[in-house]
């Protein structure tokens, strides 16, 4: 299980990296994909909630340390999204597809309803989507185009990413 964590979280660093610096210049109105979150929801689907939850705790943390969002917004909300992925292992059949799609969209979508949810408690601290403005929508639609390339990408690294027992 160490070695799947280490091997997803060193994949959402280099995730980060590449969504701070150069999908950033590429940016439709200040949204970039979150390939962090479709790579956790991928290590947390494919070895279950506890994989999942340490997966978006120690890649949470990460970005928070990247970003300027105070410390814990991250690792709060991706540890949760972790945990609910983590949940659903084997209840669906991994098609190649059109449950990546789903899994991230729904996964994008939770995770602006608890930054919203958050928001409402802690308005100077925690940023917000609004869901009136583009940027949540076409974050959501960035995640979920991409999905289906991400896990195919992921899935050419089964030995370090998926637990030998769900192989």
């Amino acid at each position: 299980m160490a070695k799947n964590i280490a091997g997803a979280v060193g994949f959402a660093l280099l995730a980060a990296m590449l969504q701070s610096t150069l999908l950033r210049r590429l940016a439709v109105y200040h949204a970039v994909p979150d390939f962090v979150l479709v790579i956790i929801v991928f290590s947390a689907y494919s070895n279950g909630m506890m994989t999942g939850q340490l997966t978006g705790f120690f890649s949470g943390l990460m970005l928070d340390f990247l970003s300027a969002a105070p410390l814990g917004l991250n690792m709060l909300v991706r540890t949760l999204i972790g945990a609910l992925a983590g949940l659903i292992k084997g209840a669906f059949y991994l098609d190649t597809v059109f449950l990546p799609m789903f899994l991230c969209a729904g996964a994008t979508a939770l995770k602006a309803l608890i930054l919203s949810g958050l928001h409402l408690l802690f308005t100077q601290g925690v940023p917000s989507y609004s869901f009136s403005g583009p940027m949540v929508w076409v974050e959501l639609g960035f995640n979920t185009v991409f999905a289906p390339i991400i896990f195919g990408f992921l899935k050419l690294f089964k030995s370090l990413l998926i637990s030998d027992r769900n192989i």
